[in-house]
């Protein structure tokens, strides 16, 4: 299966963003017929989407950290968790 058909929910991170800047090459290329770049497009905002999640995700994840009287982290909480 390609990459144009894989679900977007089977892809890692770095296969979306990878399927994100071949479809952008693509486009702006210019030698996709008109549908066929509706297509690409309908992808693309999907893709960007998908991208936007994973890194919102791992920033709260991030934020989550908690850390000692000394400023080391020590641990870290499940985004949304108390």
């Amino acid at each position: 299966m390609d990459a144009d058909a894989k679900p977007i929910a089977d892809m890692t991170f770095e296969d979306a963003l990878r399927a994100l800047e071949d479809t952008v090459r693509k486009l702006e290329s210019g030698e996709v017929p008109l549908d066929d770049s509706i297509k690409l497009y309908e992808r693309g905002e999907a893709l960007r989407k998908a991208c936007q999640a994973r890194l919102d995700a791992a920033q709260a994840k991030i934020e989550q950290i908690v850390a000692n009287a000394d400023g080391q982290a020590t641990a870290t909480k499940p985004f949304g968790e108390g």
